[in-house]
């Protein structure tokens, strides 16, 4: 590779150098069907100065990096309503702070089995408590699974992650300054300031957010560049009183959660949101030193199976205990399956402080990147990987009384109409079938926020997911039943079909389809062209008969 060499050193350079190299692993990953994420963490390692060292600019790529973070987790807040709170508040707590105290006293007792020492296993034992907020966000998102309940619950117990790190980061903090005096003024500040950031946050929310994006909504770009400057600002707030970057970020996007305004915000953010995340990934990757990790590889590997099954095994634990399905629990915990960038930062100051060795913090990224790349695998094809493992998982879960379906009083019913889905166009047909009181219908969502809010109104609700094997089991029907799909996705209308043909439903079936081609896919599955909707075709029906008639 000597003629990088004779390359000028200049960022630029060294920036489209990068992108082109991202653009070819990005397509060979397309091509070979692997995660992105994956490709582009090999980059960074590619990069980095354990192969072709272009990286000559890491405080430059580190900057773009922070910056993805900042408008990754405002984008997470921005579709966060705050009613999610009040439903997986207490199963993200028990979780959250389960998971860190099992981690971190099962790694301390596997580090000290392995030969290292009190403190170094103290190190390693705590930097694998954290999970990766970034990659799960990412992950949840592109697989339009943060709404859902196990993604919400997800996002709750890695905040409260976040809350653990920031507490030990402030410890350690001290510890390298001198003093208890130090650690309990710098715990007293955090809190107030903490406390300060969020009150701001409620005041922004309730009275000047509303205001302020109603004038700037005049222009896109204005709009546009305003959240990425509310999102950065915040995020560096969040730094300077104590919090992460991360917490400063969220606390923007929920500030304009409520806005009219959060999904034009959230939909010309996203591809910025993906392009930035990608320098993240090559500087995580370009930090690893493969020199100094070589005979770290056997101990990494210990430590990376017990993360990639100790930790999806303690969330399976504690929300089986607390009467959640084996499928809510099995997807929330492999998420938690790898470390977090926060352990390598933390992993940092300990070698900073001189705890630990350069070959401790070299053990800790090298479980970081194996963990995230296995991680990677197994949330993308969670689904599957629960249904080859089902039958192994009914000991985590009660034989009854699920905490999906608590206060869903019409358990006894037998229900004419199922509509799964409750979108603007299964909340019309939702209304429609409200005018003709003598239908009894039941709604079915997997949206926590969704389902608190029908149940607010009186209306027969369940959890369900179209992609649960299981789904006809929780749902109260009769023979003849019509089960209507408004979720306009070929492959989850072709799951719905094969649970139905599979429990022998006698009943009808009709799915959605938005386009013609859709049409002609479905019906090579097996549906009739009168069991499929097109909620367009249908509105343009009703527009035309609406028109002859005036």
């Amino acid at each position: 590779m000597n003629w990088l060499a004779e390359i000028p050193e200049s960022p630029f350079i060294e920036f489209s150098i990068i992108l082109a190299l991202a653009a070819i692993l990005g397509g060979l990953g397309r091509l070979l069907k692997q995660p992105l994420i994956v490709m582009f963490i090999a980059l960074g390692i590619i990069v980095g100065p354990s192969i072709l060292d272009i990286v000559k600019s890491p405080e430059k790529i580190e900057l773009l990096a922070e910056i993805g973070i900042a408008i990754l987790l405002f984008i997470v807040g921005l579709k966060l309503d705050l009613r999610i709170i009040r439903s997986v508040g207490k199963i993200a707590l028990l979780t959250g702070l389960g998971q860190v105290i099992f981690t971190s006293l099962v790694g301390y007792f596997i580090g000290l089995g392995l030969g290292f020492s009190s403190l170094h296993s103290f190190y390693i034992a705590v930097a694998l408590t954290f999970s990766s907020t970034i990659i799960i966000v990412k992950l949840l998102s592109d697989k339009k699974e943060i709404d859902s309940l196990h993604g919400q619950i997800a996002i709750g117990f890695l905040i409260v992650q976040d809350i653990v790190v920031i507490i030990v980061m402030i410890i350690l903090s001290a510890i390298q300054e001198g003093g208890d005096t130090s650690l309990t003024q710098d715990i007293v500040r955090t809190l107030i300031a903490g406390f300060s950031l969020v009150a701001f946050t409620f005041v922004a929310t309730k009275w000047i957010i509303p205001k302020l994006s109603s004038f700037l909504a005049k222009s896109q770009e204005l709009l546009s560049l305003f959240a990425i400057a509310w999102a950065v600002s915040l995020a560096s707030v969040g730094e300077l009183i104590g919090f992460s970057g991360e917490v400063g970020a969220f606390l923007a996007g929920i500030s304009l959660a409520s806005s009219e305004f959060r999904e034009a915000i959230s939909s010309k953010l996203v591809t910025l949101r993906d392009f930035l995340l990608l320098f993240f990934f090559v500087h995580l990757g370009s930090t690893l030193e493969l020199s100094i990790i070589g005979s770290q590889v056997p101990s990494a590997l210990i430590f990376s199976a017990f993360v990639l099954i100790g930790n999806p095994l303690i969330v399976l634990i504690i929300m089986g205990a607390l009467g959640y399905r084996k499928r809510t629990s099995f997807l929330a915990g492999l998420t938690v399956a790898q470390i977090s960038e926060f352990s390598l930062i933390f992993a940092g100051l300990g070698f900073s402080i001189g705890h630990i060795t350069n070959e401790v913090v070299g053990l800790i990224t090298l479980v970081g990147l194996v963990t995230i790349g296995i991680s990677t695998y197994l949330i993308i094809y969670s689904h599957q990987i629960f249904e080859f493992l089902s039958p192994a998982l009914n000991i985590f879960q009660r034989s009854k009384n699920y905490t999906e379906i608590e206060n869903f009083h019409g358990k006894n019913k037998e229900y004419e109409v199922i509509i799964i889905g409750l979108g603007r166009f299964g909340r019309r047909l939702s209304e429609m079938l409200d005018e003709h009181s003598g239908i009894n219908y039941l709604s079915v969502d997997y949206d926590p926020v969704v389902i608190n809010e029908w149940k607010a109104k009186g209306k027969d609700i369940i959890y369900g997911d179209m992609e649960d094997p299981d789904l006809l089991e929780q749902i109260p029907y009769n023979k003849d039943s019509i089960i209507i799909s408004t979720v306009a996705n070929n492959e989850l209308s072709l799951h719905l079909k094969k649970i139905t043909d599979g429990e022998l439903f006698e009943g009808k079936v009709f799915v959605t389809a938005p386009t013609r081609n859709d049409v002609r896919q479905l019906q090579s599955y097996g549906f009739k062209e009168v069991n499929i909707l097109r909620p367009h075709q249908m509105a343009a029906a009703q527009f035309y008969h609406a028109f002859l008639e005036s």
